[in-house]
């Protein structure tokens, strides 16, 4: 059976190492999507992926299909259409200095696509599950509206959903928005959710006033008894010390049962951004491959934390990079 993941490709610009923006006038190009991430790193890893998205008909789009593609990911539900493809800029933080992001994604391709124009009954033919995120409501009123017409065709289909929360503020502000009211919506034709007590926090509009794993724990029991139809929340937790030092835990709860992985240290990080993506894949790929959410929760991990190794935000690795992270060693392989 095959995912479809549904969401925009974007481009992402960021001054080369640690630099500023255009401290230098250079900029390193990388295709971008948190959607488009998931799916790279699940066809990497053997599953059948297919997009839904819309990209303009010039280089740039095209370059970003024939990406996919060179992922293993399948492309037919990309429409070629409009006159721009949203970008995003990236200046990669160090110490203290924090990473920031800058968005110029107004009036691309994929947010003025039309609800009308996404033709569900052939992008979900042959489909398991889909996948979309919160980013795809919070560019606009017009994505929103095809974020929650992809769930409600799905759904009408008996196939399963998997929403990642993905709360992006800067963007949910530039409209007026109602996120909660959406992002409800959303989740609760979710079988899988990927969101922290955070997230939960938003849509229940209540605050989880105990600390560290009871806090994770109140939030996942208050979103089962919240949202019937979910049945897998996975999340991590990330502890900050400075841009290159990091602490991520990793947790998978279902209705009967759940998992909490032990700290990893991340030391030394090239590039934290796309991480969240690699979790989602990761966790995606265990419990396709019929494991527990131990298992989730720690193929999540691995493939979160060995994308911390790479620039860019795409997850490149392959079954045998998780295989070796998990058996451990850090000496070089020869």
């Amino acid at each position: 059976m095959k995912i479809l993941a549904f969401g925009e490709i974007m481009l992402r610009l960021s001054p080369p190492g640690r630099e500023l923006l255009l401290q230098t006038p250079k900029l390193d190009v990388w295709l971008a999507g948190a959607e488009a991430n998931v799916a790279g790193a699940l066809a990497r890893l053997g599953h059948d992926v297919a997009f839904a998205s819309a990209l303009p008909d010039n280089d740039l789009g095209r370059s970003a299909i024939a990406t996919l593609r060179g992922a293993g990911v399948e492309t037919r539900g990309i429409q070629l259409r409009g006159d721009r493809m949203g970008l995003y800029f990236v200046t990669s933080g160090a110490g203290l200095r924090a990473t920031e992001v800058i968005y110029d994604r107004a009036h691309s391709s994929f947010a003025e696509t039309p609800s009308e124009a996404w033709d569900w009954d052939r992008l979900l033919d042959g489909v398991d599950r889909l996948l979309l995120s919160g980013i795809t409501p919070a560019l606009g009123p017009v994505p929103a509206a095809s974020a929650i017409a992809a769930t409600e065709a799905a759904s009408a289909r008996g196939i399963a959903i998997a929403f990642d929360g993905n709360w992006r503020g800067k963007l949910w502000e530039r409209w007026d928005s109602d996120p909660r009211g959406i992002l409800m919506q959303l989740v609760d034709k979710a079988d899988l959710l990927f969101g922290n007590h955070r997230d939960i926090a938003l849509l229940l509009d209540r605050d989880f006033a105990s600390d560290g794993e009871d806090r994770r724990r109140a939030a996942v029991a208050a979103a089962f008894e919240a949202f019937p139809r979910l049945q897998t929340i996975a999340s991590t937790a990330r502890h900050v010390e400075h841009v290159d030092l990091h602490r991520l835990s990793a947790r998978v709860d279902t209705r009967e049962a759940s998992a909490q992985t032990e700290d990893v240290v991340l030391a030394g990080i090239v590039d934290r951004i796309g991480g969240g993506d690699a979790f989602a894949a990761g966790v995606l790929h265990a419990l396709r491959q019929g494991g527990d959410p131990a298992a989730a929760a720690r193929t999540g991990l691995a493939l979160a934390a060995l994308k911390h190794s790479l620039p860019g935000d795409a997850c490149l690795f392959r079954q045998a990079d998780i295989d070796a992270y998990l058996a451990g060693g850090l000496d070089v392989r020869r």
